[in-house]
């Protein structure tokens, strides 16, 4: 049974792997290195920062409309409520880069292997394809 204190902190993302329901596997699904912080509070309160690999600094002015798109589809950003329903969260945004997941409820099953926190997406349309991601994250250690 997941408990609060299991997710609170601040988290990196180590892995980010998805599979398709035709069991097709794509170990970077955000490139090879991507890039992200989930924090969890004891107040109940979720923020997820993930940013693609290869991300390419945008022109001098803020680039080309071109730019701008490519941006945006290599960064999700969201913040809301979470809350925990046997080994699921459920994370409830208020305000996120995609609009269309405001007032959205995203729903994550969770796993621990070893000393990382596994979070697996229901079925999604992704690139075209339906399918699961499963991002690995490892928890930040307070430096003293």
């Amino acid at each position: 049974m997941l408990r609060n204190e299991d997710l609170l902190g601040t988290w990196t993302l180590a892995s980010v792997s998805s599979v398709s329901r035709s069991g097709e596997r794509s170990d970077a699904p955000y490139g090879a290195r991507p890039r992200g912080l989930l924090t969890y509070s004891a107040d109940g309160r979720v923020t997820a920062l993930i940013s693609y690999d290869g991300r390419k600094p945008l022109s001098i002015g803020g680039g080309m409309l071109e730019e701008q798109a490519e941006a945006f589809q290599t960064f999700l950003a969201y913040a809301g409520r979470y809350t925990i329903n046997g080994d699921q969260v459920a994370h409830h945004v208020e305000i996120s880069s995609i609009q269309n997941y405001v007032d959205k409820e995203l729903l994550r099953t969770v796993k621990f292997v070893g000393d990382r926190m596994i979070l697996i997406t229901p079925p999604t349309r992704m690139n075209g394809k339906i399918q699961s991601l499963e991002l690995a994250w490892q928890k930040l250690s307070i430096e003293p």
